[in-house]
């Protein structure tokens, strides 16, 4: 797998110091198990944060801290619960380099806790011909889409800018943007600044794994039109 695109540093620091949405971080997650450069670079990251921490003066706490976790992580949905555990032990296994890939799919395992270990069996919902979508169960405050994205070969997103920021990891397939050509196990990171239009280059769909924290900026009128059927 010769990966190109990678996170950025900030992106990084932030999923690393665990201050990142459960969308976003799926990604993330996703893209290190794929990536050993970022999976090392995450384990500089943790490291100088655990570096940070041990240089602050403990704050003291309350006797019964201990039992208000517990009743915090108790008080969880059982299926949101086992989630939370299962993207902790994916975290610490990504860092201590460890490959996610399940053997013979294209499905990494963090992602095959909410979907399975094959994308052969996914209920796609199409938005126009050669495109479809499927929702993963994360929602955002302002209104950003945790999903999966099928292209057809030679079919383009419409083109758009973010008002936030946008993950897309390729896990089948290949498109090309301005940005540049991306295929399986890069990782899209982008900001605001940003406009573009993917075009799938290859010859088969082209699947992708897509977090936003914020709707798109659609530049036009038939993007702005479709915006509300499509749920960017």
């Amino acid at each position: 797998m010769n990966i190109k695109h990678h996170l950025d540093e900030a992106t990084l620091m932030s999923y690393t110091a665990g201050s990142m949405s459960q969308a976003m971080a799926l990604v993330v997650a996703c893209h290190l198990s794929m990536c050993t450069a970022c999976r090392e670079r995450a384990h500089e990251s943790e490291a100088i944060g655990g570096m940070l921490l041990d240089s602050l003066k403990p704050a003291p706490v309350g006797d019964d801290a201990l039992a208000q976790v517990l009743a915090c992580i108790d008080g969880l949905p059982e299926a949101e619960a086992e989630a939370l555990d299962a993207s902790y032990k994916d975290t610490q296994s990504c860092s201590e380099n460890k490959s996610h890939l399940n053997i013979g799919s294209s499905v990494p395992s963090p992602l095959s806790i909410y979907i399975g270990s094959s994308l052969d069996h996914i209920e796609w919902t199409r938005i126009v011909p050669g495109v479809h979508y499927h929702d993963l169960p994360f929602k955002t405050e302002r209104g950003g889409v945790s999903r999966l994205l099928r292209i057809a070969p030679g079919k383009a997103m419409l083109p758009h800018s973010h008002d936030g920021n946008e993950l897309t990891l390729i896990l089948c397939g290949s498109f090309t943007d301005e940005v540049g050509r991306f295929t399986v196990g890069d990782i899209a990171d982008l900001d605001n600044e940003i406009q573009h239009q993917p075009l799938v280059d290859s010859n088969e769909d082209c699947i992708c794994l897509i977090a936003t924290d914020a709707p798109l900026k659609f530049s036009t009128l038939l993007g702005k039109i479709v915006q509300p059927m499509t749920g960017f």
